[in-house]
């Protein structure tokens, strides 16, 4: 999980307003219609093609084996791809044809719009009037149904989710909804986990509602954030099934202790300096813990004392990094609308213990914001204990379950995701036995 899932100060400004302003008037500002050329597509050689919102004025494409490129306008209804995120063509050419009502060609290959069912809502929850969209397969058959559960991020996950479409296009219903103070639900942003899980249950009910005699086994898909979000779910209200994307059974301020660790482990520094970095790990940690209102001094005296050190730059962590390049004027007035409600010392284990809904834990080997070290010890343990879990990681994946290229400066640029990571997905959804009712 990020704590800040925005890349500037300004940009934490205008979320910041947003969540001190009208919460409806700041989701009419993002409510945005569509663009035609959205949805699932069902290719003459079997396969499957989304097309979804990418950066803007472009489009992204994405296939169920992982492989995605961003869409650029070059002439009229045709557009032309780039390798994942790395601005380099692929040469992968996409036509729309009839936009809106059916034809599309990627590359030599031609295909249909399908024809997924969708049903707008907004149901309450928790004083909040959140807005929901469920998709179906065509049909009337019993379908197993899986609700999205959103990590940290501020943006709309109905209109960025594009699981909602390739889940639904696999024969599996799917509820996505904007979480609360988030696109054009109503509501604070929060991440009060417990609040959020709530919200959860209230979804899935509202899921169940609007499938009505279509519902078959139900359960929770949660990425990051969303992997301490779904269990507390499914302990509130059982479902049949958790899923768990580059989550975590640690608590956040664990979360950025082992991420720090990594950090330093990568760059070649010991033992040493790692002890000193995780004083800065604490120093941080209270202050997220104080509400940003104390420990800024603490901070201040450790960052005199290391800042020449090599070590120092190399910290990133899951927030640390964001806090020492911020100032504490900074942080005592956006921060805190970011990671409103949040309990650093948040402990999933007590659920996680006692959870006896079947559980899929799908992790990335390289994620440096959740690293899987003592979460996959975890899960070991509570799979040896005869908890119904199971788990894989993705040796190549980074956060977001995405692999990459690394760069001369060594940031890292998002390709695509494992072969293998939705099939997983899809799979355990389908095969989960249904709880008894």
């Amino acid at each position: 999980m990020k704590f800040f899932e925005f890349a500037s100060a300004a940009a934490c400004l205008l979320l910041a307003a947003a969540i001190a302003g009208d919460a409806r008037a700041a989701a009419a500002a993002v409510a945005i219609p569509p663009a035609c050329e959205i949805g699932s597509y069902r290719m003459d050689d079997g396969s499957v093609l989304d097309i979804g919102p990418g950066a803007p004025g472009q489009l992204r494409w994405r296939r169920i084996d992982g492989s995605t490129g961003a869409l650029t306008a070059s002439a009229k209804r045709r557009w032309t791809s780039s390798y994942g995120w790395t601005e380099r063509p692929d040469g992968h050419t996409v036509d729309i044809v009839d936009c809106g009502r059916g034809g599309i060609r990627f590359d030599q290959v031609s295909g249909r719009r399908e024809a997924l069912i969708e049903r707008e809502t907004r149901f309450e929850s928790n004083g909040a009037e959140l807005a929901g969209r469920l998709t179906l397969p065509p049909g009337d058959a019993r379908v197993p149904l899986v609700v999205l559960i959103h990590g940290a991020e501020h943006s709309s996950a109905l209109q960025d989710y594009s699981l909602q479409r390739q889940f639904a296009s696999a024969g599996i219903g799917v509820f996505a909804y904007d979480k609360r103070g988030t696109g054009a639900s109503g509501g604070r942003y929060t991440q009060n986990y417990l609040l959020l899980a709530t919200d959860a249950v209230r979804a899935a009910r509202e899921a169940r509602r609007l499938a009505g005699a279509r519902t078959g086994r139900v359960g929770y898909q949660g990425g990051s954030q969303g992997g301490w979000v779904a269990p507390l779910a499914a302990q509130i209200e059982p479902v049949d099934f958790v899923i768990v994307s580059f989550g975590l059974a640690v608590s956040p301020r664990e979360e950025d202790r082992e991420a720090i660790e990594g950090d330093l482990a990568r760059a070649g520094f010991g033992k040493d300096a790692v002890v000193k970095a995780l004083r800065v790990a604490d120093a941080t940690a209270d202050i997220v813990e104080s509400g940003f209102r104390s420990g800024f001094e603490r901070l201040d005296e450790l960052k005199r004392e290391y800042a020449g050190q090599a070590w120092f730059a190399a910290i990133r962590g899951n927030y640390s990094g964001f806090m020492l390049g911020a100032s504490a004027q900074d942080l005592r007035t956006q921060a805190p609308a970011m990671v409103a409600g949040i309990e650093i010392r948040y402990d999933p284990m007590p659920v996680l213990n006692n959870l006896a809904v079947p559980q899929l834990w799908l992790l990335g080997g390289q994620d440096r914001d959740a690293p899987p070290g003592q979460t996959l010890r975890r899960l070991a343990e509570l799979k040896q204990a005869g908890r119904p879990i199971e788990y894989a990681v993705f040796a190549d994946a980074d956060h977001g379950m995405y692999e990459f290229e690394t760069r001369a400066d060594g940031e890292r640029v998002s390709t695509r995701q494992p072969a293998d990571y939705f099939a997983r997905m899809r799979d355990f959804i389908i095969g989960a036995p249904s709880r008894p009712r």
